[in-house]
Order: structure tokens, then C-alpha cells, then sequence
């Protein structure tokens, strides 16, 4: 089975702005153009209450590891977990340091409320499968909590989910070799993303961003 080298991994967190638009993505992952808006900052915040690795719980029969590195050769993914919990199950993996076996459970958190698209679900599966690679074990469901309305929705790892995972990352892998921005038509969600005075839509049919910079800045 092909593999990626580590120079070559893309950012978990990727796959979500890949899933909104795939130009947002390539401007921050590719061109390294990023603005915050009150969206990111706010997200930022919640995150910064979940991810402190220095926090382990244990509950029962399970435990809890937050902001848990992880990463994939074969899907050529790298990143952080927000929370990982480890649930008691003899079909589950052993874990170091720790007696009988568990299944880990990931889970992601998000500032807002649940979209209409598979862009949050993606990328919690693109944890899972890091997850299933590094600990040999298979992953059926992780979680998505969102901040806006306080609600953790289960999410299945179906085959059609995992198909479309797979998809989505080797479309990403492909325009990040070529180092390819994508063209993109404006839509509404353009009013609600970061980049969005970056991103200049209506400079699309002339010149890219880079050229577009470069030239103001000779001017």
C-alpha cells in the first residue's frame, strides 16, 4: 500500500476548510494567506479550553486524553485531537500503561451550530482513521460538539462516509503537489469566511493572489 512521506502530510484541520471551499483551503494551506474573523477567534477560544494536554481524566470505564497528536502514512494526514476518549471494550486495543483493552472514541469540537454539509464530519473520520492506523484497532463512531447550541452529535464512520473521505484527501493531495489554487464561483458563504478580503473573487478571471500582491506591491 502507497504511503506518504512526512513533508508531504497535510493539516488535519484542512479537510473542514477543504469540505467549505476548496479555495479558502488552498489560500491558507498552499499560498499561506490567512485573516481571523470573529468565527476563527471564537473558535480558537473553545478550543484553547479543550486542548491543554497536561489534563487526563478517568471516569468508570473510560478515560479522557485531550489534545492527543496523531497521524497517518497512509492518508498522508497529521494533527490534533481535541479530545480522545478511551472507552473499556474487550474488542478493543491495549494502551500503554494502562490494564485490559479500550476503544478510542474521538472527539471534535465547534464554535458554531451543525452544517448542512460532510465538512466537521470529514474531518472527525480523518482523525479516526489517524487513530485506527497508530493504535491498530477499528473505529465505528466519534462525536462533534458544538459550542453554539451545547448539543454532542454522534457520528457514524460509515463505508459511504469513509469513501468520500478518501476522495476528498486525494483531491487535496493532488492540488497540494501541483501547488494548484482553484478557481472558485462566489457564493453566500463567502460572507461568513476569513479569507474573504484575501481571497479577492473578483480578480479570479485576471490574475491569482500571489501575482495580484506582488503587482500592488511594485506599484
Amino acid at each position: 500500500m502507497a504511503t506518504y512521506s512526512e513533508e508531504d502530510y497535510l493539516m488535519l484541520s484542512g479537510i473542514q476548510h477543504f469540505a467549505f471551499c476548496r479555495r479558502q483551503w488552498a489560500l491558507a494551506h498552499i499560498e499561506n494567506q490567512w485573516n481571523d474573523n470573529y468565527l476563527t477567534i471564537a473558535g480558537q477560544n473553545l478550543h484553547h479550553k479543550t486542548d491543554d494536554p497536561y489534563i487526563s481524566e478517568t471516569r468508570g470505564e473510560k478515560f479522557i486524553v485531550r489534545a492527543m497528536p496523531v497521524h497517518s502514512r497512509e492518508y498522508g494526514l497529521t494533527g490534533v485531537c481535541d479530545v480522545v476518549e478511551f472507552k473499556k471494550d474487550n474488542n478493543g486495543t491495549q494502551v500503554f500503561g494502562k490494564s485490559g483493552k479500550y476503544v478510542p472514541i474521538p472527539i471534535e469540537y465547534k464554535h458554531g451550530k451543525e452544517k448542512t454539509n460532510h465538512s466537521d464530519e470529514l474531518q472527525l473520520l480523518g482523525e479516526a482513521v489517524c487513530l485506527e492506523e497508530m493504535l491498530f484497532c477499528h473505529i465505528d463512531y466519534g462525536y462533534l460538539y458544538y459550542g453554539k447550541t451545547r448539543h454532542r452529535k454522534k457520528i457514524e464512520f460509515t463505508l459511504a462516509l469513509r469513501q468520500e473521505l478518501n476522495q476528498t484527501v486525494l483531491e487535496m493531495h493532488s492540488y497540494w503537489q501541483r501547488k494548484y489554487t482553484p478557481r472558485v464561483k462566489p457564493s453566500q458563504k463567502c460572507k461568513s469566511c476569513s479569507l474573504r478580503d484575501i481571497c479577492l473573487p473578483e480578480l479570479l478571471n485576471r490574475e491569482s493572489v500571489n501575482e495580484y500582491i506582488e503587482r500592488r506591491l511594485s506599484e
